[in-house]
């Protein structure tokens, strides 16, 4: 109860102080980075861009693996007997017949994904891509060797003794297809940019916090990469919505980075900061209105902005070892503040219509456009745009189409 209380002041006092003042200091170049530092950014942009064009671009991606199948929940009736159907590999249709008070879910979208917990495990899943509430039920594989299983013809099912089960059918194998070119560059771009072989924390990490002395800017560059390496020691956990904590400590490593030609840890950090990477021990969607997204100092160190948010969205089979994914809401949020939003608005529609690029992805950009579209400020473009993104909806499978007609 005691810990409940310190924590209900702390956050208390947290978010007086975040209504107080803007959320980071801004320069008079009217940025969250000086001058100085965005004139060293600068210089590196400049040579990265030169490197990607000369970058190898023979490596093929792949769409994260997907297939279309079929969601079935059984609450009531005989589960101990269609628990044995199902292991028993019944037919999708001789289920129906044989269980009619089932709830059935007709060709809806299944994913395979792999991730490593914070404590270091492996999870195998397969989940249900919900379009209305994104990622939803899901069945956690025995073994990660099941991964490899395309489950074409089978179940997989989760079942709780006495109140219910649910699962999937697979009429067809999952696939992971080839992203086209157009696509592939952009991931390309963002590998190219985003050194994937540096991490923003090294592996040794300690919770805590790191004070940015006031006179850190006076620092020798040994000095200024000596605390770089403290910060990058260091995790910072948000005791709630409105601890700004964890950013400001991500916003601290971005300026030594800054300040000492690190460009990967930079914009692992700031993009941590674009996307709101950071744990927390709550987080109410209240606060999340006061986290900006800092686009415009993407903007001004001649990124192209367009294919590097665009690049960070896609979903694939086989990424880069570090390679960095961003959230398709803060995305959208944040690309509202782009300067060329004609070309942006042609880029993610042709996605959404692109019948060569996958349906994962072809409904991720269609929800991003949904989120970008919201965040702007012109409501003349909004409405015109709402028009386009029907049109581009149009262009999806059936039941896909349907579904998102009815918003």
């Amino acid at each position: 109860m005691k810990q409940l209380m310190i924590l209900a002041l702390a956050c208390f006092y947290l978010s007086t102080v975040s209504g107080q003042s803007a959320e980071f200091k801004v320069y008079p170049n009217g940025l969250i980075y000086s001058e100085k530092a965005m004139n060293k950014l600068g210089h590196v942009v400049d040579s990265l861009n030169l490197k990607f064009k000369t970058c190898d671009f023979d490596q093929v991606f792949y769409a994260q693996q997907q297939t279309i199948g079929h969601l079935v929940t059984l609450k009531k009736g005989h589960l101990k007997a269609a628990k044995k159907d199902l292991e028993e590999n019944i037919s999708f249709e001789d289920f129906c017949a044989k269980y009619p008070q089932a709830t059935i879910e007709k060709n809806v979208l299944l994913l395979k994904r792999k991730y490593t917990t914070y404590y270091n495990a492996t999870v195998a899943e397969v989940v249900h891509f919900d379009l209305e509430y994104g990622y939803g039920f899901d069945v956690h594989l025995k073994n990660t060797a099941q991964y490899d299983q395309d489950f074409k013809g089978q179940w997989l099912f989760q079942y709780h003794e006495g109140e219910s089960i649910r699962g999937f059918f697979f009429p067809e194998a999952f696939q992971a297809a080839p992203l086209p070119q157009t696509y592939a560059l952009m991931v390309g771009y963002t590998d190219c940019l985003i050194d994937t072989t540096v991490t923003k924390f090294k592996t040794s990490l300690e919770e805590g916090w790191v004070n940015l002395p006031e006179d850190w800017s006076s620092f020798s560059q040994k000095k200024k990469g000596r605390l770089l390496d403290k910060m990058r020691s260091t995790r910072v956990v948000g005791y709630c919505s409105h601890d700004h904590r964890p950013r400001e400590h991500a916003f601290h490593i971005a300026l030594l980075a800054a300040e000492t030609y690190h460009w990967s840890i930079f914009l692992k950090a700031h993009l941590d900061i674009m996307n709101d990477y950071f744990p927390r021990q709550s987080d109410g969607s209240y606060a999340w209105g006061a986290r900006k997204t800092y686009l415009k100092e993407l903007e001004a160190l001649n990124i192209d902005v367009s294919r590097l948010l665009l690049g960070i969205c896609l979903r694939v089979e086989n990424p880069a070892q570090n390679h960095y994914f961003g959230s398709i809401g803060r995305v959208g949020r944040a690309l509202a503040e782009i300067q060329d939003k004609a070309a942006l608005e042609t880029a993610i529609l042709s996605a959404i219509t692109d019948t060569e690029l996958d349906l994962l992805n072809r409904l991720l950009f269609y929800f991003l456009f949904k989120n970008y579209n919201h965040h702007l400020e012109d409501e003349a473009r909004q409405q015109a745009n709402n028009t386009k993104l029907a049109q581009a909806v149009a262009t999806l499978p059936a039941d896909f189409r349907r579904q998102l007609s009815e918003e």
